[in-house]
């Protein structure tokens, strides 16, 4: 079951809640899964008791109970925990068939996976001033509008809706690609950093690291070729921490590590433009072009892309383990018992899941560099796969190298849509 599936498997069951009479409410346009946050469990979790709670009259856990039963009638549904106020917190029942109908789902939708509806049929207007920071920024949200189902106009005059701080200086000798991404990349509120930096073909460079993953892919669809094999779903054969060699590696197999730390945005150095991503990246792009070791290709981590959550963390069942304050989980898992953690997910899994998501908010909140820190999320979990894609030596080709083709390529067209939606070419060589 992909995530949009499960988006629709929720509603199913809101609709056949009220069909029975137990909840009189407005069947809501869509429901959001996203990732459970601290204090939840399972695979995915959805906040949308707590929306209809008041349009039905009832307490938000009455409602998540309503549907808890329902959800655990559904097909692929594993088991549903009510935490918090009233998360409902799904556990699908195969990890590893969630991961493969995510692959077939991008597959099928190439570029366009992500795109949607949350903004169909609306007209939005963008009014920026005449500069060229705010003229790039405007061009990335009208594609993201477009993507989402909407339409932008771009207008130029008082008052602005959409003022990003300036570039300090022109960007145009950073040449199209760099420059954009140097005034795409940072928040609105960021002054840009228009240096050479942009142009530097290492690892360093957030988007060397991006175009990098996207063209090593596209080689390995080649190289794939010439070895008389090609993608298909299916089981990676990775290990439970996501990638082959992560024993060997000394990297312990317990969930998101220190490394997931240092990948996050204010962890590493100051002054690099991405602090922390660099020693791990590194490694990781040393190893993907072939240096001998394959040490040091450390897990980025799901969610690292949002802050102050590094991965799904078990409920909580006493308030003393938050005194002070609610924690979602702590002395509210009344109903259901959480299930045994599934081994942790593959690095790609969460930021490939997370993508239509992402979408939807950067084109909503015009924040298109919400999707440029997203893609170089990607790009870093892509990154130490790329090493097990193709079988060395006298090795033949399996189903798992079939299967860790048709992850890359998916990731592939993530990066490949992504960069696209700024305005900026996907290389197929770099």
């Amino acid at each position: 079951m992909t995530p949009a599936e499960l988006s629709r498997t929720v509603l199913d069951a809101v609709r056949r809640a009220v069909d029975a009479g137990e909840l009189s409410v407005d069947l809501p346009e869509r429901v959001t899964v996203t990732e459970p946050g601290p204090g939840g469990c399972g695979d995915f979790a959805t906040n949308v008791a707590l929306r209809l709670a008041r349009p039905a009259g009832l307490p938000p856990l009455r409602v998540a109970g309503i549907l808890r039963a329902r959800l655990l009638d559904a097909e692929g549904v594993d088991d549903v925990v009510v935490t918090g106020p009233g998360f409902l917190n799904i556990t699908l029942r195969a990890r590893d068939e969630l991961l493969t109908g995510l692959v077939r789902e991008i597959r099928e939708l190439g570029t366009e996976y992500g795109h949607g509806d949350a903004l169909a049929g609306r007209a939005v207007v963008l009014r920026v001033p005449y500069e060229v920071r705010a003229e790039v920024v405007a061009d990335s949200v009208a594609r993201l509008v477009a993507a989402q189902g909407g339409r932008a106009e771009i207008e130029h005059g008082e008052p602005a809706n959409l003022r990003p701080v300036p570039a300090p200086e022109d960007p145009a000798p950073l040449g199209a690609d760099a420059a954009r991404w140097a005034l795409l990349h940072p928040a609105a509120h960021d002054r840009p950093r228009i240096t050479a930096d942009h142009l530097v073909q290492r690892e360093i460079n957030p988007l060397f690291r991006v175009r990098y993953a996207h063209a090593r892919v596209r080689a390995l669809t080649r190289n794939a070729r010439d070895l008389g094999f090609a993608a298909e779903p299916g089981d990676l054969h990775l290990g439970s921490a996501g990638y082959a060699d992560m024993a060997d590696a000394g990297v312990p197999r317990s969930g998101v590590h220190a490394a997931s730390v240092a990948a996050r945005p204010g962890a590493g150095d100051a002054g690099t433009g991405e602090p922390g991503y660099v020693a791990h990246a590194a490694s990781a792009v040393g190893s993907a072009v072939g240096a001998p070791a394959r040490s040091g290709t450390d897990d980025p981590g799901p969610g690292t892309h949002r802050a102050g959550h590094l991965g799904p963390a078990a409920p909580v069942h006493s308030a003393e383990a938050h005194p002070g304050r609610e924690h979602p989980g702590a002395s509210h898992a009344t109903t259901g018992t959480p299930a045994e953690p599934h081994p942790h997910p593959h690095p790609l899994q969460t930021p490939l899941t997370d993508h239509p998501r992402i979408l939807a908010t950067a084109a909503t909140d015009h924040a298109p560099d919400r999707l440029a820190r997203h893609l170089l999320t990607v790009a870093d979990a892509l990154l130490p796969l790329l090493p097990e894609v193709l079988p060395v030596g006298e090795e033949k080709p399996t189903a798992a190298h079939r299967a860790r083709l048709a992850l890359a390529e998916a990731a592939g067209a993530v990066l490949a849509g992504g960069l696209s939606l700024l305005g900026i070419d996907a290389p197929e060589h770099l």
